[in-house]
């Protein structure tokens, strides 16, 4: 399913950068990818990282070896590998991560267990982004206003 966030808005026609549902994709399958790499794509080929599936086994290691083959074919460099999760914070309801409470703290938001298991995974992966040290925050406040977490 192709989702886009409303925070996502700005870039997401031009898909001039990665949208979370890629990201989520590439978190799954254990791939980083940089923006200098993502823009080197086409568009077709950023959309069909967009819509190519990643939740069963298969998917997940047909979208791996689609994105190296990619990646190295735009730049001459395979792609650099992220450790992959074995039970990654975005798929577990019943704890919110301490870094997206005190992110939700910190714009006076209290995030409780029940708000967070009422998220889809895709929202709490958001979240969990969006709230890193070192990531640009601004749209975490957009993120929470958008899924109803004031």
């Amino acid at each position: 399913m192709v989702e886009f966030f409303e925070f996502e808005a700005d870039f997401v026609d031009s898909l001039r950068c990665i949208p979370m549902q890629v990201r989520c994709k590439l978190d799954t399958c254990g791939i980083k990818l940089k923006l200098s790499d993502w823009n080197q794509m086409t568009t077709a080929e950023r959309q069909a990282l967009v819509e190519l599936p990643c939740t069963t086994e298969t998917e997940i290691q047909s979208y791996n070896e689609y994105i190296q083959q990619l990646i190295l074919q735009r730049t001459g460099i395979p792609a650099a590998k992220l450790p992959i999760e074995p039970h990654p914070a975005w798929l577990d309801s019943a704890n919110v991560p301490l870094t997206v409470h005190e992110k939700a703290q910190e714009i006076g938001v209290v995030l409780t267990q029940q708000k967070w298991a009422a998220l889809r995974p895709l929202q709490r992966f958001a979240l969990i982004k969006l709230s890193r040290s070192g990531h640009e925050n601004k749209n975490f406040p957009r993120a929470i206003a958008e899924f109803n977490l004031l």
